[in-house]
């Protein structure tokens, strides 16, 4: 099959990542699969300590909460903040099975955490959105977003890309 042939030619290359940052990626993607089975977009998080503590975790809970602010990394931001400071999140890294978005990206720069892994791409992403506007995003990537912060935070992603995609396969409308 010819690069043009490919359902993703031209988009993001896929980066390589650990073997510690795919264990808590994996996390995160798992994550994904249980907001899908709950009855929400398939997204997962996971904020992991520079020491392999599990600080915090979250997935996509839109639906079952009717909140369009409980998007995983939120979740996960609020689930680790409620014990650990900025201070402790500046050095842990947060996992995510997607590529964060416009208000992710934000929440990050708030939470202080200064490292981001994530699966998916939102380029891939939108292929299996489609183009309801009810399922659009703002399409900027969250490292512009990253770019615009105070002090370096260091992205990885897209890594993972066919296992963070198969939680997304048949879930959108």
């Amino acid at each position: 099959m010819s690069a043009a042939e490919k359902p993703f030619a031209g988009f993001p290359a896929e980066q390589a990542v650990s073997e510690r940052d795919g264990v808590y990626l994996r996390q995160a993607i798992a994550l994904s699969r249980t907001a899908r089975e709950r009855g929400n977009r398939p997204f997962g998080s996971v904020i992991v300590a520079a020491d392999g503590t599990v600080l915090g975790q979250g997935w996509n809970s839109n639906s079952e909460l009717g909140d369009c602010t409980a998007h995983a990394e939120v979740q996960a931001i609020r689930d680790a903040s409620q014990r650990h400071g900025r201070d402790t999140l500046q050095e842990a890294t947060i996992y995510a099975s997607g590529e964060p978005c416009v208000m992710c990206a934000g929440a990050i720069f708030w939470a202080n955490l200064r490292r981001v892994v994530y699966g998916i791409d939102d380029q891939r992403l939108r292929v299996f959105r489609g183009e309801r506007l009810d399922q659009r995003d703002v399409e900027l990537s969250c490292r512009d977003v990253f770019r615009a912060a105070p002090f370096e935070m260091a992205c990885t992603g897209p890594a993972l890309i066919d296992e963070a995609s198969q939680p997304h396969v048949g879930a959108w409308k």
